[in-house]
């Protein structure tokens, strides 16, 4: 597909927009006020909007490789403090999906140059919960359950940055989900790691944690 046609497409798209509502594009320039965060893959097979049926101006959005939040990384850190700080979201989704490229090469140790650097924070998370993968029968259930694990550990970053810990310690409600999505039937599955403050996350956390068995500190 030519860039002419992305044009089109997107000409296409703007008078359907107009035609359904003509003051549509007049009243999202005036403002920005989503009440979600979403931070995710960058992957093109997991369009945030899209998954979960919100149009333009309802969801602020942050994507990497393999959703990964680390601490100095100031790019994912600015978005996510102007959503708190500035924008006021009330939700902060972690959404990871299964068949993520990141993941499988952390997991196999793969080489890709430059991208190797980055997904050491995959690794990181694939070493912490080594015993936990070896324990499952196949290749394929460990990367799902790497996928999985590598949402929890992200969602964890995120309740633990300034960010977060300063806008629970006001008072700001604002909560933190661990969301994956399944290319397979482009259905959403909550992890079950979610939490409106550091005693929350705590405890959905551990209550994690127990349900996988021994886990190395």
């Amino acid at each position: 597909m030519s860039q002419i046609k992305l044009f089109e497409n997107n000409r296409a798209w703007a008078k359907s927009v107009n035609n359904e509502d003509p003051e549509f594009f007049q009243r999202l320039a005036l403002q920005q006020a989503p009440e979600y965060l979403w931070i995710g893959c960058a992957d093109s097979r997991v369009p945030p909007n899209q998954v979960v049926g919100l149009g333009p101006g309802e969801m602020f959005v942050h994507r990497n490789i393999a959703n990964v939040v680390v601490h100095t990384d100031l790019n994912c850190l600015s978005v996510l403090q102007y959503a708190v700080e500035v924008l006021k979201v009330k939700h902060v989704i972690v959404c990871g999906h299964f068949g993520c490229g990141g993941v499988r090469a952390a997991l196999d140790n793969a080489n890709y140059g430059l991208i190797d650097n980055w997904l050491r924070h995959i690794q990181d998370v694939r070493r912490k919960y080594q015993a936990v993968l070896d324990s499952l029968p196949d290749d394929q259930l460990r990367f799902d359950r790497l996928c999985e694990l590598n949402v929890i550990e992200q969602v964890l970053h995120v309740s633990e940055t300034t960010v977060l810990q300063d806008a629970w310690l006001r008072g700001q409600e604002v909560t933190v989900h661990g969301w994956i999505y399944s290319l397979e039937d482009g259905l959403l599955c909550d992890i079950g790691i979610t939490a409106r403050s550091p005693a929350e996350m705590d405890i959905a956390y551990s209550k994690i944690m127990r349900g996988l068995g021994p886990v190395p500190a």
